[in-house]
């Protein structure tokens, strides 16, 4: 072996051998996965989710300022699907938040890389509410494209947004969502039935259950264009259902009595 190679190997070995920097050791340490993804990462969506609702209902100057344009070009579009992509974000990771911790606490006892593959677990999960973000842009910009929605991002028909609750309610009480729901409110079963092994796999199974979380909540999501997209209250009370509906041992009478509620109200609106 020639003594360019010795030198080579012995300093990959100090390389190797190097202490980790302050923010490597916190990102694996065992709780840094729990901290940024169900309290930081929710908590500034919420901030920016914020932020966006009392400019668009305010002086209009800000961050909303971008979406009251007549001209919705590729910037326009990006920028609007990243408002629903970080509002997905703040809304759905805190229910994720049994599947994410058990995740962790089953890989803490078999790898060192735990915190690597809750990471990627939670990747493929938002990943998938990122993609269902691409379907509500278009659906806003199609719902404006026929005037059905304003630029301050509110059904501006009755019938409308009858039928948004119509189809939300119709929605809550099929086999489909159920089962979904089913899925969702058993992190043990989906972990059980689903495991696959390495970072790969932990991308692959957040994928898998991100798909679920949309089966069970997109017909909800209808709701933030009948209530107005950008409306706290709505996407408060929604984030709060979406945890009852998943968290609660209450959730599957809670959705079917939303259902049913819902389809009435949707109904009553369009009769009148």
């Amino acid at each position: 072996m020639s003594p360019g190679t010795n030198s080579s190997m012995e300093h990959t070995a100090a390389v190797d051998e190097r202490p980790p920097t302050l923010v490597e050791s916190a990102l694996r340490s065992a709780r840094a996965p729990a901290v940024l993804l169900l309290v930081l990462l929710p908590l500034v969506s919420w901030m920016w989710i914020v932020v966006m609702a009392r400019d668009m209902y305010g002086s209009m100057k800000g961050a909303s300022a971008w979406m009251m344009t007549a001209t919705w070009d590729v910037p326009h579009l990006l920028l609007l699907w990243a408002m629903w992509a970080v509002m997905m974000a703040g809304m759905m990771l805190p229910s994720a938040s049994p599947m994410l911790l058990l995740y962790g606490a089953v890989t803490r006892r078999a790898t060192e890389m735990a915190a690597s593959r809750v990471y990627a677990l939670a990747g493929g999960y938002l990943i998938v509410w990122t993609v269902f973000s691409l379907g509500a842009t278009a659906l806003q910009r199609g719902l404006a494209a026929l005037l059905l929605v304003s630029p301050m991002m509110e059904v501006t028909s009755p019938a409308a947004g009858a039928a948004l609750l119509v189809i939300a309610g119709a929605y809550q009480l099929t086999p489909i969502k159920q089962a979904c729901l089913r899925t969702c409110r058993s992190p043990l079963g989906f972990l059980m039935s689903h495991w696959r092994v390495g970072l790969s796999g932990a991308f692959r199974m957040g994928l898998e259950h991100g798909a679920y979380c949309v089966g069970c909540c997109w017909a909800m999501m209808l709701l933030l264009f009948a209530g107005g997209v950008m409306n706290l209250i709505v996407i408060a009370a929604l984030t709060a259902f979406v945890a009852f509906e998943k968290l609660t041992r209450f959730g599957v009478h809670g959705a079917r009595i939303s259902g049913v509620f819902l389809l009435v109200t949707g109904l009553w609106m369009l009769v009148r």
